[in-house]
C-alpha cells in the first residue's frame, strides 16, 4: 500500500478549521500531475476535490469531486472523509482516468450539464420536462450556455441573476419572434413578479449543477451555493373571480368551451387534468371526479358538491367509459394552448378586465372554500397542493379562525367615545 501524503494543513480537523475560507482549495500534489484539494467553507464542513494535470491533452485539467470532510461529523469513508481515506479515493479516480484516456470527469458546459439534468428528469418522470426545458432555451443557456461549469463565479452567476429581475417579460407572439411587455420600474407588484421569475430560473440552473456534481463532473458546488434567492416575492396577489363575474364569463363563452369553464369552476381542476378526464373518471354514487394524471404525479379524488354531480353526470351521460368527457366543437381532443383563444374571447365578451387567465379558474374555486371558511388542509386536497402552497395563496381569505381569535381576546380599551354623528353614504 502506498504511502499517505502528509499535510499539517490538512491533517486534522483542527488544523483544517484555522484555515480561511477561500474558493480556491488549498492543494496538496501527491505525485506529478495529481493533487488533492481541500475546499475551505465558512459554517460548513469543507470538501474534498481530486486534480488531475496532463498538458498532453487537450483538456489538460480533470476535476473530482470526492467528499464532505470529516470537519463537523466523523468520517464514514464514504461521503465523508478524513485526507488519507480522501486520498485513496484520489488515487481509486487516478486510476480510472489513466485507464479511460483522461475521457472520465471531462470539464462539462452549463450546457451539458442542463442536457443531462433534463435526461435525468425525464427518467425519474417529471411532468414538466418540456417547460423546464424551454426555460433553460430561453433564460440559461443564452448567456451561460458555453461556460465551464468549473470556471463559474459567483460574480457571474448574481449578475446573471439580477439581470433576469429587471429583464422584460416575455410575451406569446408568432413563431419565431420574439416580444416582450414593458415594465414600469416604479410598479411594485411587477417588479415582485419579476424576481419570483429569475428565482424559479435560478432553482433549475442550480438543480442542474448540483446534479453534475453529484455525478461527479463538477469540482464544488461552492459558486452556486452562494447566489441566494430574491426573498419575500413569492407571494402575489391573487387574482380570483366574483361570483357575479364568473356567471358571467359562462354565458359569454362559446358552446363547446363553457363546460370547460363550468368544471373548472367547480372542481378547481388544472386544464391539463380537465381535458383528460373520460367517463369512467366520474362517480355518481361517491360524488367524486378521479384525476388520474397530475403535475405532481400523484392521483387524487375531487369532492363534487351537487350541483358539481348534476353537471358531471350531464357530460358523461350516452358516453362509453373511456370517451373523454370534454371536446372541442370539432370532437377533436382539446390540445395543449387550445383554451387560450377562447379564455380572451370569453373574457371580453363579459367585460372582465382585465383579462384572466384559465388558471384564474382553479384561484376561483380554492378561494370561494377559503372565504367560507374551508380548512386549507381540505383545500390542498381538493387542489393536489402541499399546504404551505395553498397558505401562501389562500391564508388571507380565510374570514373565521384569524377575525374571531383577535376580536375574543382582545378586550375593549374603553378609549372611544360615544358619537351622536352618523356617516353618510353612496
Amino acid at each position: 500500500m502506498p504511502r499517505k501524503a502528509r499535510d499539517e494543513r490538512l491533517d486534522t480537523r483542527t488544523a483544517r478549521l484555522k484555515l480561511e475560507p477561500r474558493r480556491e482549495p488549498y492543494w496538496r500534489n501527491i505525485q506529478e500531475g495529481r493533487a488533492i484539494g481541500y475546499r475551505r467553507i465558512a459554517g460548513r464542513a469543507g470538501t474534498w476535490i481530486a486534480r488531475h494535470y496532463d498538458p498532453a491533452r487537450e483538456q489538460s485539467r480533470l476535476f473530482k469531486a470526492l467528499g464532505t470532510a470529516d470537519d463537523m461529523l466523523d468520517a464514514d469513508g464514504i461521503s465523508t472523509l478524513t485526507f488519507p481515506q480522501a486520498q485513496d479515493k484520489a488515487a481509486a479516480w487516478f486510476v480510472e482516468v489513466g485507464r479511460q484516456g483522461g475521457r472520465v470527469a471531462a470539464p462539462i458546459t452549463v450546457a451539458m450539464a442542463i442536457a443531462d439534468y433534463l435526461e435525468d428528469y425525464r427518467a425519474r418522470g417529471g411532468k414538466g420536462a418540456a417547460g423546464v426545458q424551454q426555460t433553460a432555451e430561453t433564460h440559461i443557456l443564452p448567456k451561460l450556455g458555453d461556460k465551464l461549469v468549473a470556471d463559474l463565479s459567483p460574480g457571474t452567476l448574481r449578475a446573471w441573476h439580477r439581470s433576469l429581475a429587471v429583464a422584460a417579460p416575455r410575451v406569446r407572439s408568432k413563431p419565431g419572434m420574439v416580444a416582450t411587455r414593458k415594465v414600469d420600474a416604479s410598479d411594485a407588484e411587477a417588479t415582485r413578479a419579476r424576481r419570483s421569475t429569475a428565482n424559479r430560473i435560478l432553482t433549475v440552473l442550480k438543480a442542474a449543477l448540483n446534479l453534475a456534481y453529484r455525478d461527479g463532473r463538477a469540482p464544488n458546488p461552492d459558486a452556486w451555493h452562494r447566489i441566494t434567492p430574491f426573498r419575500n416575492v413569492e407571494a402575489p396577489r391573487i387574482r380570483f373571480l366574483t361570483d357575479a363575474e364568473a356567471v358571467r364569463l359562462i354565458n359569454a363563452a362559446e358552446p363547446s368551451f363553457r363546460p370547460l369553464i363550468v368544471a373548472a369552476l367547480l372542481t378547481g381542476a388544472r386544464y391539463g387534468e380537465l381535458t383528460r378526464m373520460r367517463a369512467a373518471d366520474f362517480n355518481p354514487d361517491a360524488g367524486t371526479v378521479h384525476v388520474r394524471v397530475t403535475k405532481t404525479g400523484k392521483a387524487r379524488h375531487i369532492m363534487l358538491t351537487d350541483e358539481g354531480v348534476q353537471f358531471f353526470r350531464q357530460q358523461a351521460a350516452g358516453k362509453s367509459v373511456v370517451s373523454l368527457l370534454f371536446r372541442r366543437a370539432d370532437g377533436e381532443e382539446w390540445a395543449k394552448s387550445d383554451q387560450h383563444r377562447p379564455m380572451r374571447m370569453s373574457c371580453q365578451r363579459a367585460a372582465i378586465s382585465p383579462p384572466v387567465g384559465f388558471h384564474i379558474l382553479r384561484h376561483t374555486h380554492a378561494s370561494r372554500l377559503a372565504m367560507a371558511g374551508v380548512p386549507l388542509s381540505v383545500i390542498a386536497a381538493q387542489l393536489g397542493n402541499g399546504e404551505t402552497i395553498c397558505a401562501k395563496h389562500y391564508a388571507h381569505l380565510s374570514p373565521g379562525y384569524v377575525a374571531d381569535s383577535i376580536r375574543a381576546a382582545f378586550r375593549p380599551l374603553g378609549v372611544v367615545g360615544e358619537s351622536n354623528v352618523i356617516p353618510m353614504t353612496g
